[in-house]
């Protein structure tokens, strides 16, 4: 178990998890390498964010591997870290808003100076209450925290995909050890389709539809 906590970047040190609001690891400032087929960048990192020392493994395969999308609007990255979601959505769609989301104070900050550094000012790096409630999206990109708990992961789910727009979609990347499938299931459950798109390395990657959509076609 130990050793599948480190590998997920799930805990950021003695017990401190990353979505801690004001981490109280001592801060050490590092960088971590975003390459991708269409892009290489070098993004700041700290200690107490999600996978601090390394771009997490799920994380890559989402981004490598989940269609753009759809239709047009604002973009979400929720669950930001550090940004390495939001800044490859920015570069990929550079007219669109892309808002970037976490409960990790160190982890908004992050992820707006890797904006400005970047020169990507299409990037919005907030809190969930700082963004305006009118907000809907067209597409919504997560390597959800699994280790809320299932009750508040549910909760944090249901809030945001209710403001997806009629055609886009949610692409989630959940282990298979971590509860995909039963996540899967529940989402179906709940009214949102849900879709498996592809397994890799034990990761699956998932496509959830707004309420009262069929599945993607």
């Amino acid at each position: 178990m130990k050793r599948r906590r480190q590998e997920d970047g799930q805990v950021s040190g003695r017990g401190e998890h990353y979505f801690s609001a004001r981490p109280r690891a001592a801060s050490r400032t590092s960088t971590v390498r975003l390459e991708l087929t269409d892009l290489d960048i070098q993004l700041q990192t700290d200690s107490g964010i999600f996978s601090h020392g390394r771009l997490d493994p799920g994380t890559k395969i989402l981004l490598e591997r989940a269609p753009l999308p759809r239709v047009r609007g604002d973009i979400l990255d929720l669950g930001c870290g550090y940004g390495p979601i939001a800044l490859a959505l920015a570069s990929r769609r550079k007219r669109a808003r892309v808002w970037a989301v976490d409960v990790n104070e160190r982890a908004v900050v992050l992820t707006r100076q890797n904006a400005e550094a970047l020169g990507r000012g299409n990037v919005f790096s907030r809190m969930p209450d700082e963004v305006p409630g009118d907000v809907r999206f067209a597409a919504i990109y997560s390597n959800p925290p699994i280790r809320i708990g299932k009750k508040a992961l549910h909760e944090l789910l249901l809030s945001w995909l209710a403001r997806l727009l009629p055609g886009g979609s949610a692409v989630l990347v959940v282990h298979k050890h971590l509860g995909s499938d039963s996540l899967a299931r529940w989402l179906d459950g709940q009214g949102f389709p849900t879709t498996r798109l592809l397994s890799e390395r034990g990761y699956r990657l998932l496509e959830v539809r707004p309420a009262d959509e069929g599945p993607a076609t």
